[in-house]
């Protein structure tokens, strides 16, 4: 039976999805997400960005009123959407998200909530193309280093940040099956093996690994134990 190691823990369905497939499971916190204390001296911004989840939770325990939601990931949308809160635009990845509001939105101002390891390339976009933006850090992602002493089929990693966690320790040494292209990109400075999911959720990044040892099976022509 192939086992993989999942380096976020996974809802119970999530889990099920792979027990159910016959796939073992390992599972742990590659990093831990620290909110910041804020002190907002507005309670209302018109046009926000978010490019992860956890900046969105952050700022729904201030109870800010945000106008327009402009978010990366289907989940950061759909947990937007759940607090009420209107998503003008939507993309796969921040780079993309960039190129839509400098393309749709470039006569708006923004306010950017992000994290301690954002990546560069919205920021970047914004200022190259004029569009006027504030940015604040409202968490911080700190790594969650753990050795481990087994072989894994698979592990799973969520962000470049779990990436390095599990690098720290550890080598990589097998396929590593990835959220999207900039968790992906980490992953390769260590592995050539790397699977991205089609769509940047964790029930892509399970299917793939489904995917993956359900045709090894029918390959081999037996279970592997």
């Amino acid at each position: 039976m192939a086992t993989v190691l999942s380096t976020k823990k996974l809802a119970l369905n999530q889990k099920e999805l792979l027990l159910n497939s016959g796939i073992g499971l390992v599972e742990y916190d590659a990093i831990s997400i620290i909110f910041h204390a804020l002190n907002f001296k507005t309670k209302k911004i018109e046009n926000a960005i978010f490019t992860s989840k956890n900046a969105l939770k952050s700022i729904c325990k201030e109870e800010i009123a945000i106008e327009n939601c402009f978010c990366v990931g289907e989940k950061t949308s759909a947990f937007a959407r759940s607090c009420g809160m209107n998503v003008k635009e939507s993309a796969n990845n921040a780079k993309e998200l960039a190129l839509k509001i400098t393309e749709q939105h470039s006569n708006k101002e923004f306010h950017f909530f992000s994290g301690n390891k954002r990546r560069d390339e919205l920021p970047e976009i914004l200022k190259e193309n004029n569009i006027n933006y504030k940015e604040t850090q409202v968490y911080k992602t700190e790594l969650n280093t753990k050795r481990f002493h087994s072989d894994f089929d698979g592990i799973l990693f969520f962000s470049p940040s779990g990436v390095q966690s599990f690098t720290v320790d550890n080598i990589l040494n097998t396929s590593a099956f990835c959220i999207g292209e900039t968790t992906a990109n980490e992953a390769l400075k260590h592995t050539e093996n790397v699977i991205v999911a089609s769509k940047p959720s964790i029930e892509n990044v399970i299917t793939k690994v489904v995917s993956k040892f359900k045709n090894e099976k029918n390959t081999s022509g037996y279970d592997q134990k």
